[in-house]
């Protein structure tokens, strides 16, 4: 009985899997707002009803292809991040950018997917939020470990924002600094931003050495929320006094 029920188990993942590798072909042929079960099934030699038992809908098709997008883009960013070990912050951050933007470019129609175009009539429920949370989860790790050694500058903020700052770090990371918190979602926003922009051919005729462009850019983003150099140490608090130099 076990042995039937671990071929039945083995089965059903295989047949899963080369539906969502059929539902990922659709998707860079004809893009997100096209995606149809019933052409995923006529493409696979299935009937409709079959299809039905793993993925009762459209919704729940795209659902599972957005979460495996958000994963394999988490892996990438934690890839990064581990090969990156031991140097300083901001080389850090600027490769796990670098293997963002590796992803990105070699996954573009997950990438437009996630990041892109809302697919009409589609709304991502709550189980995608984990997934969502894993790359940057990668980012805020970074910006933890500088707290701990070289510090954090904590970037200036008018007064009229600190409020959704402080609700912002209550939300996503309570032990940074609100300043730091509020600058990582708008330093998150212009990663995928240049991102976008080379993907989807905004940079064409404009930008020609893209790889060294992106990883100065990526370091900008790096020094803008508040990272820095460990010889550098942190930058006083607003209202602070320098430290006097003779």
């Amino acid at each position: 009985m076990s042995s039937t029920h671990g071929a039945r188990a083995r089965a059903r993942i295989e047949v899963t899997a080369a539906i969502k590798e059929e539902a990922r072909r659709q998707l860079a042929e004809e893009g997100a707002a096209k995606l149809s079960l019933r052409a995923v099934a006529r493409e696979l030699g299935m009937a409709s009803s079959a299809l039905y038992r793993y993925f009762p809908s459209r919704d729940d098709l795209l659902t599972a292809l957005i979460i495996d997008s958000y994963e394999s883009l988490g892996e990438a960013a934690e890839a990064a991040r581990d090969a990156a070990a031991g140097v300083g912050p901001v080389q850090r951050w600027t490769a796990v950018c670098e293997g963002v933007r590796a992803w990105a470019l070699g996954h573009p129609h997950e990438y437009a997917l996630i990041y892109g175009t809302p697919v009409p009539g589609y709304t991502a429920p709550a189980t995608t939020v984990p997934a969502a949370e894993r790359a940057v989860a990668v980012f805020i790790g970074i910006l933890r470990d500088a707290q701990r050694g070289p510090g954090l500058a904590e970037p200036p903020l008018p007064p009229e924002l600190k409020p959704e700052a402080v609700r912002m770090a209550a939300d996503i990371a309570p032990d940074l600094p609100p300043e730091v918190v509020a600058t990582l979602v708008a330093t998150w926003a212009q990663l995928f931003g240049l991102i976008g922009f080379e993907l989807f051919g905004q940079f064409n005729r404009v930008v020609e050495d893209r790889d060294t462009f992106f990883r100065h850019m990526a370091g900008q983003l790096g020094h803008t929320v508040g990272l820095v150099h460990p010889q550098q140490g942190p930058a006083p608090r607003p209202g602070t006094p320098a430290a006097r130099t003779s």
